[in-house]
């Protein structure tokens, strides 16, 4: 599962699931009663998404949000 650490990342996410279900931003905008251009501004800047937005907008493309501890990084040696 893809961790996000910017939100250019969840912007990235968010496009490849709407396109790998096949719906088009007009499709995913009627779905969270939004127009197709306040979508695709979304997805452009995603850092302007509201939590709220950003829930229903998971939801909608099957996703959920999970917040959890983040895991200590792996010692690999030195660097």
């Amino acid at each position: 599962m893809p961790r996000l650490s910017i939100s250019r990342q969840a912007g990235q996410l968010l496009v490849a699931r709407r396109k790998a279900l096949g719906l088009s931003q007009s499709q995913v905008a009627v779905g969270l009663g939004i127009s197709q251009n306040r979508l695709s501004e979304i997805e452009a800047h995603p850092e302007r998404l509201t939590l709220d937005r950003l829930i229903s907008l998971a939801g909608l493309l099957g996703l959920e949000l999970v917040l959890q501890e983040k895991t200590p990084a792996s010692d690999t040696g030195e660097w």
